[in-house]
């Protein structure tokens, strides 16, 4: 059985449910649990959405790159999206929310204080700033990222697997 996928992503937001639906499919075939199914469907969804959101597409052919490979206790998620220098405020909001959320104990944590703080906000704000912590929290996930010398922002998250859902070699 192949333990990994990669999917090219045209600049479409109508390619993220595509992408979601191949991936479960891929997942599924792992005889995965469907709570992790669809946490790492949510995962691929919300790093998918950053990519299209943020990433450099005036470029005839640029577009997102997803590789999910999956081990006998982890799952890895890469999104790949081209940035130019427009994306270094994002890169750096980027940094500075992941050394926020593992700067506490527990995700969940950071989860709940990113719900205070959106609540707060008028409703016109469009930017919550919660798919990162949900994918940390719901996704029982370890976010990092670095920008490769091609201009392509890498976006990984480690999801360790629950001892149910380990996949056998």
């Amino acid at each position: 059985m192949n333990n990994s996928i990669e999917f090219d992503v045209k600049p479409d937001w109508d390619e993220i449910e595509k992408v979601r639906n191949e991936s479960a499919d891929f997942l599924q075939s792992h005889e995965l649990s469907d709570d992790t199914i669809h946490s790492l469907s949510m995962i691929i969804s919300e790093l998918i959405e950053n990519g299209l959101k943020y990433g450099d597409f005036k470029t005839e052919g640029n577009k997102v790159v997803v590789i999910i490979n999956v081990a006998t206790n982890m799952i890895t998620v890469e999104v790949l999206n081209p940035v130019d220098e427009s994306a270094y405020e994002h890169l750096s909001k980027l940094d500075k929310t992941i050394q926020w959320i593992r700067g506490y104990q527990d995700p969940f944590e950071a989860y709940i204080e990113r719900i205070k703080e959106v609540s707060k906000k008028p409703l016109h704000d469009m930017e919550s700033g919660i798919g990162l912590v949900r994918i940390a929290y719901e996704g029982n996930a370890l976010l990092d990222f670095f920008v490769a010398e091609n201009n392509m922002l890498n976006v990984s998250v480690v999801s360790n697997l629950e001892k149910g859902d380990r996949v056998s070699s």
